[in-house]
């Protein structure tokens, strides 16, 4: 996506805005992520968990969650002047998951969030982007109280493409998830020219 607009001086200049999605299980902090780095007030989605939707929500490492995403959360930050990130984050439970495929339209790339304590509940959105080669980066959020590994052993267990980075943060913390943001465009940058070349090679 890109838009112009007039500089100071009357001449044009581009503005880059890409889209992202955050992606990964139920409870393991999207909502956050988004909220922390997000330079405006993040639009959420969020309504009470219910006793209906016990049975299908596991709320377990994460008993303190009271509401969960039901459509997508969105935000926006500015990696630096002239390049704009539109974050979507997608809702966790699988029944939510039909909303994928519409918002993962024009995407550069993803973050899958990943909790070591419920790693098997990121596997879904692992793999989505991989199947639809759309790049990723899987951001470790490292909660308090969880048994801490490290980006290759979390690489080997989730079985990910050579090349995929991982990287740990604290989705609580607006540089630590600036950080995941800008590993995301890099890598997502690289892969997306290796293909322009090999289709033209």
């Amino acid at each position: 996506m890109v838009s112009e607009h007039s500089d100071a001086s009357g001449g044009e200049s581009t503005a880059l805005a890409l889209k992202i999605l955050v992606a990964g299980g139920f409870g393991v902090g999207k909502t956050t992520l988004v909220g922390a780095v997000s330079e405006i007030r993040p639009l959420r989605t969020e309504e009470l968990l219910s006793e209906a939707g016990q049975s299908v929500d596991d709320t377990g490492g994460v008993d303190q969650k009271v509401t969960t995403t039901v459509a997508m959360d969105f935000g926006r930050i500015t990696i630096r002047s002239g390049l704009s990130l539109y974050l979507f984050g997608t809702p966790g439970q699988d029944r939510f998951w039909f909303l994928w495929d519409e918002l993962s339209q024009g995407a550069l790339g993803a973050v899958v969030l990943a909790d070591t304590r419920r790693l098997e509940d990121c596997f879904p959105a692992v793999d989505y982007f991989e199947h639809r080669h759309i790049p990723f980066v899987v951001a470790v959020n490292c909660f308090a109280g969880a048994r801490t590994y490290g980006a290759a052993d979390v690489s080997r267990a989730l079985d990910l493409d050579q090349g995929t980075p991982v990287v740990l943060c604290d989705a609580r913390d607006r540089d630590s998830g600036k950080e995941v943001l800008i590993r995301l465009v890099e890598y997502a940058g690289r892969m997306h020219t290796a293909r322009l070349l090999d289709s033209v090679g």
